[in-house]
């Protein structure tokens, strides 16, 4: 059996509550990036185009700066990435982290959390910055998925 991380990125809480729940019902490993500097409500703010998230998400390449690391990335085989959709795709704290380690033969599996936006490019972004992976197609989950919903999808990439 492969050893999973369920890594997250999580602004409002939507997303760390469901990665709790895959994470709990897995069984498996559970890491938080942490952005180095916090997002404030007003960071946060995308009705204002000069809010440091819309900022970031019109840069493409803007790459925040992340607080903390995986321990020894090389142990996993199956790394599942959350977080929710800003601007129709990963936020741009997922690149960094994207860009943070080799992910050279792993599985990554993306899985977001929105109110109603799809997953966009996520995958196909993901997918460009970790050419050595294998990066599945993801899926978007409301916040109130259940642990066992979620292991069944989950299941699929095991």
């Amino acid at each position: 059996m492969s050893k999973c991380l369920v890594v997250y990125f999580s602004a409002s809480g939507n997303t760390r509550e469901v990665s709790k729940r895959l994470a709990e019902k897995m069984e498996e490993s559970l890491f938080e990036i942490q952005p180095q500097q916090s997002y404030s409500r007003a960071d946060l703010n995308w009705n204002d185009s000069e809010s440091r998230s819309s900022l970031e998400m019109k840069d493409p390449n803007s790459r925040p700066a992340i607080k903390n690391q995986v321990q020894n990335m090389d142990q996993y085989d199956v790394i599942f990435i959350g977080f929710p959709i800003w601007w129709y795709r990963e936020p741009s704290i997922i690149d960094t982290f994207m860009e943070s380690y080799d992910f050279s033969g792993k599985t990554i599996v993306p899985f977001a959390t929105s109110g109603g936006s799809g997953m966009g490019n996520s995958s196909q972004n993901l997918q460009k910055l970790a050419p050595n992976a294998d990066v599945k197609e993801g899926k978007r989950f409301g916040s109130r998925v259940s642990g066992t919903e979620l292991a069944k999808w989950a299941a699929a990439y095991l």
